[in-house]
């Protein structure tokens, strides 16, 4: 059965920072590239960043260009999303997502950011 579990959403004040981990089972990870997304709501949800499925290639959405840093490790079947500088405006339900011909994706995890 394919999984993807994100955690380490929560409550956080502007400019502070979180990580988001997302655990993969039940399909080969390090052959999919993963990326997160995130929905607020009344939003559609939106592409946040991207990484190809060996790591090292990735890519950002302009409104978090220089802020947020995904990462992963394939030993671990883990995807990281490493958010700094955080604004009111990321507030959402952030998800991951495992890239192929059948996408997966997981629950997702509310992030809060708010004073």
């Amino acid at each position: 059965q394919v999984q993807l579990v994100e955690s380490g959403g929560g409550l956080v004040q502007p400019g502070g920072s979180l990580r988001l981990s997302c655990v993969a089972s039940g399909f080969t990870f390090s052959s999919y590239a993963m990326r997160w997304y995130r929905q607020a709501p009344g939003k559609e949800r939106e592409l946040v960043a991207g990484i190809v499925a060996a790591g090292g290639s990735r890519s950002y959405a302009a409104f978090v260009k220089g802020r947020f840093t995904i990462s992963r490790d394939n030993t671990k079947n883990t995807v990281y999303l490493q958010m700094n500088s955080l604004k009111a405006e990321d507030s959402a339900v952030y998800y991951c997502m495992a890239v192929g011909t059948a996408d997966y994706w997981g629950q997702g995890t509310q992030v809060t950011v708010s004073s």
